[in-house]
């Protein structure tokens, strides 16, 4: 996560829910600054919390857009990524609020763009009910999910950085490990960038599915 004011308004996250379920998340608030990081420290404690009660992902976002809605007294909102990953199958439950596709490393080995369905961003509107997908990880597949920030950056000339050299960055080195993806990307971000100035949040987050080891 690379902020582009001393305050962002990205954030990411990962907890068990239980011993074999892992939550992700990835969310980027609408404003900058001190006002976006305390929005984005409600959200994301509201998301937590709900989590850890149980649920799908859109069941839970569902709830945490109500709470958001119903006591919102900014025009802020945030578009929320969240996944949980059943580690004894590998089966990726999904539920997309209005943020970026997530990348997935498939059979192939190669990284692809997943344009999943996107619903309302949470705290836009109430009453808003979002809806689940799935995805299946098999050893060896991963998953990549980042902010506007990425996609966005931009050069000197104005030009964006897209989601074309995005999935070319990740698939630049085969079989390469989640922390060498990062750090790959980021470099690419910022070779693309050179000395064009950061407006944005950059925050990305990388999993790869393993097989469990027994016990």
């Amino acid at each position: 996560m690379n902020p582009g004011k001393e305050v962002g308004g990205d954030f990411y996250d990962f907890f068990l829910i239980d011993d074999t379920h892992l939550a992700l998340v990835i969310a980027d608030v609408s404003d900058k600054g001190v006002p976006a990081a305390l929005f984005m420290m409600s959200a994301k404690n509201l998301i937590n919390y709900r989590a850890k009660q149980g649920g799908t992902p859109a069941e839970i976002l569902t709830e945490v857009n109500g709470q958001i809605s119903g006591n919102s007294y900014t025009e802020m909102f945030v578009t929320v990524w969240m996944g949980i990953l059943d580690l004894t199958s590998g089966v990726l439950t999904c539920t997309n609020a209005g943020h970026e596709y997530p990348v997935v490393r498939g059979e192939d080995g190669k990284f692809s763009i997943y344009r999943d369905r996107h619903g309302l961003v949470v705290g836009g509107m109430e009453g808003i009910r979002y809806k689940d997908y799935e995805l299946l990880l098999k050893p060896g597949d991963a998953i990549f999910v980042y902010t506007d920030g990425i996609a966005e950056a931009n050069n000197e000339a104005g030009e964006f950085y897209g989601l074309e050299r995005l999935e070319n960055a990740l698939n630049r080195s085969p079989g390469r490990e989640p922390k060498e993806l990062l750090r790959a990307v980021t470099e690419d971000v910022n070779a693309f960038s050179g000395d064009a100035a950061q407006f944005d949040d950059m925050t990305m987050l990388c999993l790869e599915f393993r097989k469990r080891r027994r016990t």
